[in-house]
């Protein structure tokens, strides 16, 4: 019995410091959790100490008999309270349970009423006696001792019932476990089974209730990160889109524009085989890659006719200035790719960086042929846009030079698939 207490009550000393460290969980949560295997592991320990020095005569063996006594009655009390309170804060937190169940309030009043029955059974022997000797005797009235917290964790079954949706699934199955196992290990004490065995079954639901509240929070915490995520990719989403309506709108010949080559551009990628995510992230890239013309005045924009050498060297600054705007954006670092790299050519004649090949970055590619479909078949303040049959004739000339050829190509497929 003795070295069986030593592990259990190592067990608890270890849950109590993993309490004490872990940051998933609240910090009244880990409080709570702290406290039930602290109790555990007294109600573990004053048993056996009580156990142990049963029956030895002398003024010290009885004063650590029955105070070792009294503390396992009383922790066998308090345990049930701390479960109670760790049920309170899951149903406020996490079952977003407003109006606790009345039921709460007279858990709360049995254990009351418990620990003054447990007080005024020291002096009347209603639980246990002592002869002369120490040694415990049950007392007439023994079995009143579990109707409390029996009463009281019956009340907490049926609370956690009651309240099973408002939890979730993970934990609904350790709360029960939490209150059934030490009813059924009591109930078998009370026919005259080691108390150890009442002992063993709180700690080890302690442990399970640890184990799960643990997953339970980092599922929390997950569920939290996702949903913040998301909300974060859609606000940003809606600015992207705002703020490419805004580009646009500079251009009274180009409306539009900045969508349809985030459109094309996510066909491509997904002919490409790239997932949703990626799709979406080059969506999201192409509806941007003209940003750095708010820079550029509108007089040169909307100019009629072809520009001179001095305003298209001032539109060759907006990829830089659309760096510039979007790199500024932490949460997503890949923004001013497209903004960037959209008029480099494969050849490396392109600008700003000149850069050759598979140098561009691959999103880069995708969008510089996506811009120039779309470019060459919109109508501009100096000329019509160019039939279909044009367009796909100089995307296939540009091919090897001004663009990837494997891009270009699955362009032409869309378009003459008529998916564009």
């Amino acid at each position: 019995m003795v070295q069986i207490t030593y592990g259990l009550v190592g067990i608890c000393l270890i849950l109590m410091l993993f309490s004490f460290v872990t940051d998933s969980m609240s910090k009244k949560r880990k409080m709570l959790l702290f406290f039930m295997a602290f109790t555990a592991m007294v109600l573990t320990a004053s048993d056996c100490l009580a156990y142990t020095v049963n029956g030895m005569p002398g003024t010290i063996p009885g004063i650590i008999v029955r105070g070792s006594k009294l503390l396992a009655y009383t922790a066998n009390l308090y345990i049930v309270y701390i479960f109670a309170e760790y049920l309170k804060d899951l149903l406020k937190k996490e079952g977003n349970t407003k109006n606790l169940p009345i039921t709460v309030t007279i858990v709360e009043y049995i254990l009351a009423a418990g620990s003054a029955v447990l007080l005024l059974s020291q002096f009347i022997g209603l639980y246990y006696t002592y002869d002369e000797n120490n040694l415990y005797h049950r007392g007439s009235g023994y079995f009143i001792s579990y109707l409390f917290p029996f009463a009281a964790i019956f009340l907490l079954i049926s609370i956690i019932v009651e309240n099973r949706k408002n939890l979730s699934k993970r934990m609904f199955i350790p709360l029960l476990l939490f209150t059934i196992m030490p009813v059924i290990s009591s109930a078998l004490h009370l026919l005259g089974a080691s108390y150890t065995l009442t002992a063993a079954s709180v700690v080890a639901m302690t442990v399970l209730l640890y184990c799960f509240s643990i997953l339970d929070a980092n599922e929390i915490m997950r569920s939290t990160h996702d949903r913040e995520v998301k909300n974060q990719k859609l606000m940003l989403s809606q600015t992207a889109e705002a703020l490419a309506e805004a580009i646009d709108a500079k251009d009274s010949y180009t409306k539009g524009h900045s969508s349809r080559v985030a459109k094309y551009s996510a066909m491509i990628a997904e002919a490409a085989g790239k997932t949703k995510d990626e799709c979406d992230e080059i969506y999201l890239i192409a509806l941007l890659h003209d940003v750095g013309k708010i820079a550029v005045p509108g007089s040169i924009i909307n100019k009629p006719g072809r520009l001179t050498d001095e305003e298209y060297e001032i539109i060759k600054t907006h990829p830089t200035r659309g760096k510039e705007i979007l790199e500024k954006i932490s949460i997503s670092p890949n923004l001013a790719i497209g903004a960037h790299y959209h008029h480099e050519r494969y050849d490396g004649k392109g600008y700003p960086e000149g850069l050759k090949g598979e140098e561009i970055p691959e999103i880069a590619r995708i969008i510089a042929v996506a811009d120039t479909y779309d470019a060459m078949t919109s109508k501009r303040s100096y000329r019509d846009g160019l039939p279909i049959e044009k367009a796909i004739a100089e995307l296939k000339n540009g091919m090897g030079t001004q663009f990837d050829t494997r891009f270009a190509s699955i362009m032409v497929d869309l378009i003459n698939d008529q998916k564009v």
